[in-house]
């Protein structure tokens, strides 16, 4: 008789704590998975950004315990919120789950694929997007069909850790989370030398030809304080900064030593520089913007109010953005950089009034630099001799000011570089370097009434310029190939104690020298070597400039003062009066309702009018945008960009608007002169 076929006993339920188990391990995967893209996608792209910029924080007045906490922010939460929305998708059952854990990676994948794009393709916009949808759908395809892509993203959860390591304690930024040291050694007296007071004011992106007249020298018509100071001072015309980034400059200018390194603008980077050397004889009242060189020891802590986490969070929001984007974007945290008014710092107006009739101080006093404010109000005579130091950042854009102070709003997207917007870049530019001379005409003021100005040793320059050369429009290498002019020299003035007239001196001056020629002038012998020369010493013999668009790596050029670019001759319809014909096309423009209910006294004016144009106004056609019947400005529809086909026009002449209800026409000019009214909405 046959045996009976072996049967298999039936399988066993799976237990309970097996299953959770399991499912406990999937989610740790499906949790690690996402650590990896969410660092790849969000916490490396902005803490490598962050990191080489240091300044970004000194600038905001972050503390060491605030970066700790922005960083914690971008590392965790957006991991968090998108392993969360993951999670919850659990409650509508496994499958669910395991679909939408899948349409995540997919989405990260396809967020990266745009990033990587942008860096090893030329394919900007919608054909990016294009590309980066298809590469996240084959990510996720990926993921879904073989288990290879989960174990390498498991294995990659450790990026972040890496990431943040990396960002702690060796970016430059490290040196301003975990500063080390307090500054180096104090300078000696020379001999039996007079110590007088010194005031410093350091400007910022003022190129020398944006303040030349035709004939080369300041143009006294459109910068009268500039050209008073110059008058009473040493003018070294030749005078060039070494970076075009201020992080590089500024040190290089108080340190007397060329970029070497690629280190946080700090005291614990910087120990020895213009701060400590006069710390041992000065009282120092230092107001710094986007460095901190002068340690905590030496320094007065800052009189401006701290900005706070929610400015850093949202400008590192604002990176984000741009580092995302499928459109091209210069990712800079300087971008941020704005001085404050007085009125958002909450500084009561304390200054007297000036007696000059063609500027509203009296109504306008509220837009004037909350540091600048600062600066003005320690401008006194005191027992102990004082350095009085501001770093200001102005004329540098964001370009918010007229000539008069008067302030204007602009879109944060519209274009410094391409056809049109170079020449209006550079009418911003020049319109805020015209409030700019007010500023020194009221430091000036402000010295001789608190009966400083004989007596101090005053030094107004700027730490680098910037090129408005179309194709080359900035600070960097295509800058300082193309128009090595406007980027590198800068003016530098020097009144001595008890000067009197004016000279100007061609000598090959870098700005190495600028604190050798300081310290000689207020009696102090610098316990460190310099690679500056003193304007006491004889000048170089050799007229090689050195700039450094990265520290240690010099480029050459020759020297020589440059030619100022010629200004663009305003078109015959500018200030003429127009009266309003038939409409004949239209166009839209932003903030239209601004011209309703205008106040000239409260410092703001719709200055800045922009908008776009239908497609029938062909490229390079002529409006002319008219305020009151007079026409302010005239300009050319530009190519279509990002932000449409636009046109935008300043108007720098305040006197076109009056208090009350302002009219606006824009005008098509045609070939033979005859102007088309456009109806605006």
């Amino acid at each position: 008789m046959a045996e009976p076929a072996s049967v298999d006993p039936p399988a066993l339920p799976d237990p309970p704590a097996g299953r959770w188990e399991r499912g406990w391990r999937a989610e740790l995967g499906r949790l690690l998975e996402i650590v990896a893209l969410v660092g790849l996608v969000v916490t490396q792209p902005l803490l490598d950004v962050l990191g080489r910029s240091p300044d970004f924080f000194l600038f905001h007045r972050a503390d060491p315990a605030e970066i700790l906490l922005l960083v914690a922010l971008v590392t965790v939460v957006p991991t968090v919120a998108v392993a969360l929305l993951g999670a919850l998708s659990r409650l509508a059952g496994r499958t669910a789950r395991a679909v939408t854990h899948t349409g995540l990676v997919g989405l990260l994948v396809a967020a990266l694929a745009v990033q990587v794009g942008r860096h090893v393709t030329p394919l900007r916009g919608v054909p990016l997007l294009l590309v980066a949808v298809l590469a996240g759908a084959a990510g996720a395809l990926a993921h879904r069909r073989w288990r290879a892509p989960g174990r390498v993203l498991r294995l990659a959860a450790a990026g972040p850790v890496a990431f943040v390591a990396l960002f702690l304690l060796v970016s430059p930024t490290s040196a301003v989370v975990l500063p080390r040291g307090d500054g180096g050694a104090a300078g000696t007296a020379q001999g039996s030398a007079v110590h007088p007071p010194v005031v410093m004011l350091i400007l910022d992106e003022l190129p020398l030809v944006s303040l030349l007249g035709p004939d080369g020298q300041i143009d006294a018509g459109r910068y009268p304080h500039f050209a008073e100071l110059a008058g009473a001072s040493t003018w070294y015309r030749n005078s060039t900064g070494v970076s075009g980034w201020t992080p590089n400059a500024l040190p290089a200018m108080l340190t007397g030593r060329y970029p070497a390194k690629p280190v946080a603008p700090h005291y614990s980077q910087y120990p020895d520089n213009i701060f400590t050397a006069f710390g041992g004889l000065y009282d120092i009242k230092a107001e710094e913007s986007i460095t901190r060189l002068c340690p905590p020891s030496r320094c007065e802590q800052p009189v401006t109010p701290e900005q706070g986490m929610g400015v850093l969070v949202r400008e590192t929001g604002k990176l984000l953005g741009r580092v995302a984007g499928p459109t091209e974007s210069t990712v800079d945290p300087e971008d941020s950089y704005r001085e404050q008014t007085r009125a958002e710092a909450g500084l009561d107006a304390a200054e007297p009034v000036p007696a000059d009739p063609k500027f509203r101080w009296d109504s306008l006093d509220d837009n004037q630099p909350a540091r600048f404010t600062s600066f003005l109000a320690g401008l006194k005579p005191t027992a102990r001799p004082t350095l009085h130091f501001l770093h200001l950042l102005m004329p540098h854009s964001p370009w918010a000011y007229l000539p008069s102070g008067a302030r204007y709003d602009a879109p944060e997207d519209l274009p410094n570089d391409g056809a049109g917007w170079v020449d209006l870049a550079r009418q911003r530019h020049l319109a805020q370097l015209g409030y700019t001379d007010r500023l020194i005409g009221e430091t000036l003021r402000t010295l001789r009434a608190s009966g400083l100005y004989d007596q101090a040793l005053v030094v107004v320059t700027a730490d680098h310029g910037v090129s408005f050369r179309p194709g080359a429009q900035g600070r960097g290498m295509d800058a300082i190939k193309a128009a090595a002019g406007e980027v590198a020299w800068v003016p530098t003035f020097v009144k001595e104690p008890r000067q009197q007239t004016g000279r100007v001196d061609d000598r090959n001056w870098e700005h190495v020298d600028l604190l050798p020629t300081v310290a000689d002038e207020a009696g102090i012998r610098l316990p460190w070597r310099v690679d500056g020369r003193s304007a006491r010493q004889a000048p170089r013999t050799d007229g090689t400039k050195h700039f450094y668009d990265r520290p240690g790596e010099p480029v050459t050029f020759a020297g020589g003062v440059p030619t100022p670019p010629p200004l663009p001759t305003p078109h015959p319809l500018v200030g003429t009066e127009v009266r309003a014909g038939p409409a004949a096309g239209s166009a839209r423009v932003a903030d239209l309702a601004a011209f309703t209910a205008t106040d000239p006294d409260t410092g703001t004016l719709p200055a800045l009018v922009w908008g776009d144009v239908p497609d029938g106004i062909p490229d390079g056609t002529l409006l002319a945008v008219a305020v009151n019947g007079r026409v302010g400005a005239v300009v050319a529809v530009v190519p279509a960009d990002p932000g449409g086909r636009r046109f935008a026009a300043l108007l720098a002449d305040d006197k076109l608007f009056h208090a009350g209800t302002n009219t606006l026409d824009v005008y098509q000019v045609a070939a033979d002169g005859a102007l088309r009214r456009l109806t605006l909405s």
